[in-house]
C-alpha cells in the first residue's frame, strides 16, 4: 500500500456513482440546482474595445449577453481576446475576480503568444459575492431574495454565466476551436469552473486553481478550511442544504472527488500551491486519485502519479486528470497558466 493510497483509504470516501447520480446529489446537497438555459439569448459586441491590443496581435472586444429567463431579462458583460492571425484557436473561459483585460490573474498577451484565445468575465457582474439574493441574476431567480433547501447558491449562478459565455463561443466557430474549450478559475472561482464543466460537456477541459474546500479538495480529514468554516462565512455560495453538514463531514453522502469524477471522460487539471494550507494541497491531490476510477471506467488513463505526494514544482500530466504543485501562496500566477497551457497542449 503506497503512502497516498493509504491516506485515501483512511478517508472512507463514498463510492463513485454515475455522473448523473453524482451531479444530482451534489446539486441537491451542496451547490443547488443550476438555473435552466435561457429561453432567449442575444449578444451585442463592441469590437476593438481596446485599440491596438497586444500590438495588433489580438482583437479585444466587449460583449453584453442579454438572457431571458422566465420572461425576465438579465444582462452581463464579458470580454474576448482572439488572435488576429487566421486560424481556429483553443480558448479559455476564465471566470475572474475583476473585469480587467489583462488582469493580475490573466496574462492575456502571453496567452495569445502561446496560441490561445481567452474569454473572461467578472463574477460580480453576474451577481454580488454576498448574501444579497436580489442582486443581478439572483434577483431574477429569487424576486423576494429568499432561498430554501436546494435553491442554487452564487457558485451555481457564476457557473451558469460561464455557460452563457460558451454559448457566445459557439457563434465564433470561425475563429475558436470549439473542441478545445477550457473553463478555468481560481479559489471560489476554481470551484465554479469545476461545477461549470461537470454540468456542461461542451468544455473539453476544466482547470481549478487553489479551490480547496468544497472545490477540488477531499473534505473528509481535510486540513485548514472545512464545511463549518466555509459555510459560516460564505453560506450564499451554496444551497441551504449544505449547512446541515457542518461538523458532519463523515456523514456526507458525497465528497469532492465526485465533482472531478463527474467531468469524465473529459480532462481535468487541479493546481495547488505549496503554502496554501487553507486549501490543503494534499487533499486536492487525493481528490484526483479518488476520482480516477471514473475516468478509467471510460477507457481513459485517469490520474497517473507516483507513490507519494507531489513535490514542489512537480506535475502529474500523463492521464486525463492532471495535478501540479507550485511554490508559494494562494494566487493565480503566471506559473499556473503555463502549467495549464502545458496540460491542454499535451492532450490535444
Amino acid at each position: 500500500m503506497t503512502m497516498i493510497n493509504q491516506a485515501l483509504r483512511e478517508r472512507c470516501l463514498p463510492s463513485l456513482k454515475s455522473s448523473a447520480e453524482m451531479l444530482e446529489i451534489l446539486q441537491r446537497e451542496e451547490y443547488g440546482y443550476l438555473p435552466k438555459k435561457p429561453e432567449q439569448i442575444r449578444f451585442e459586441e463592441t469590437e476593438n474595445y481596446i485599440l491596438n491590443f497586444c500590438a495588433g496581435k489580438a482583437n479585444a472586444s466587449k460583449i453584453v449577453a442579454t438572457c431571458v429567463l422566465g420572461g425576465k431579462e438579465f444582462s452581463f458583460p464579458f470580454y474576448s481576446v482572439i488572435p488576429t492571425k487566421p486560424g481556429k484557436y483553443p480558448f479559455f473561459v476564465h471566470i475572474n475576480f475583476r473585469d480587467d483585460v489583462p488582469d493580475r490573474y490573466m496574462p492575456s498577451e502571453e496567452l495569445v503568444d502561446n496560441g490561445f484565445a481567452v474569454l473572461s468575465f467578472c463574477y460580480k457582474d453576474v451577481t454580488s459575492d454576498d448574501g444579497d439574493f436580489t442582486d443581478g441574476l439572483a434577483g431574477v431567480l429569487f424576486p423576494n431574495g429568499e432561498r430554501t433547501g436546494s435553491d442554487v447558491g452564487k457558485i451555481g449562478m457564476w457557473a451558469w454565466a460561464a455557460q452563457r459565455v460558451m454559448d457566445y463561443a459557439e457563434t465564433r466557430g470561425d475563429v475558436l476551436d470549439l473542441s478545445r474549450a477550457t473553463v478555468c478559475g481560481h479559489s471560489r472561482l476554481g470551484k465554479t469552473a469545476l461545477l461549470t464543466a461537470a454540468t456542461d460537456d461542451r468544455f473539453a477541459f476544466a482547470y481549478s486553481n487553489d479551490s480547496g474546500c468544497s472545490g477540488a479538495a477531499i473534505t473528509r480529514g481535510k486540513r485548514g478550511e472545512n464545511v463549518r468554516k466555509i459555510y459560516t462565512k460564505f453560506p450564499f455560495w451554496f444551497c441551504p442544504n449544505y449547512g446541515a453538514y457542518m461538523d458532519k463531514e463523515d456523514e456526507m453522502p458525497f465528497d469532492q472527488h465526485w465533482l472531478i469524477a463527474s467531468i469524465a471522460p473529459r480532462f481535468v487539471c487541479v493546481g495547488s500551491a505549496s503554502e496554501d494550507l487553507w486549501a490543503d494541497p494534499e487533499a486536492e491531490m487525493l481528490a484526483c486519485l479518488a476520482a480516477s476510477p471514473a475516468f478509467e471506467a471510460c477507457g481513459q488513463r485517469g490520474f497517473v502519479c507516483g507513490d507519494r505526494y507531489a513535490a514542489v514544482g512537480e506535475a502529474y500530466f500523463e492521464g486525463s486528470i492532471g495535478y501540479h504543485l507550485r511554490e508559494g501562496l494562494h494566487y493565480f500566477s503566471r506559473a499556473d497558466w503555463h502549467r495549464l497551457i502545458e496540460f491542454v497542449k499535451l492532450h490535444t
